[in-house]
């Protein structure tokens, strides 16, 4: 989750929302990635998106079974359903989201009777310091 929550950190210093993923393969971080909506001027440029396609790019395949993710907020819809496309092992993610996350809050989309792949889940890891991220990003931009 350190490497996550640095690239969370990056994101917010250059007026990202601080989210950041990585994604681990056989202990081995494969991929990691920062949000970039903004810079990248696309809306699905979400670090868990950016690094599962880094990680899919990396091995050449759009399958990630032996893979996990581990990501600094709860994942979005857009974010929960390509974990799910990805077939990704397990997902760990730090502070949870009540108005945009969609894995323990909103669609709840891995219990989802429609959702073909369920990763094993993983909440709470490093949530204090990715709470404190978001916290002082946006009180920064409103104060």
């Amino acid at each position: 989750m350190r490497a996550a929550l640095d690239a969370a950190a990056r994101a917010a210093d250059s007026g990202e929302v601080p989210v950041g993923a990585v994604i681990v393969r056989n202990g081995e971080i494969i991929a990691t990635a920062a949000n970039a909506p903004r810079s990248l001027h696309d809306p699905t440029a979400h670090a868990e998106m950016l690094a599962i396609r880094a990680a899919a790019a990396l091995l050449g395949r759009e399958r990630l079974e032996e893979c996990d993710l581990w990501v600094t907020l709860e994942p979005c819809a857009m974010c929960a359903g390509a974990i799910a496309h990805a077939r990704i092992a397990r997902l760990y993610y730090g502070a949870p989201d009540p108005k945009g996350g969609a894995v323990e809050h909103g669609p709840r989309l891995f219990t989802q009777p429609t959702c073909h792949h369920r990763p094993e889940l993983y909440p709470g890891i490093g949530e204090a310091e990715a709470a404190a991220l978001l916290r002082d990003f946006f009180r920064a931009r409103r104060g």
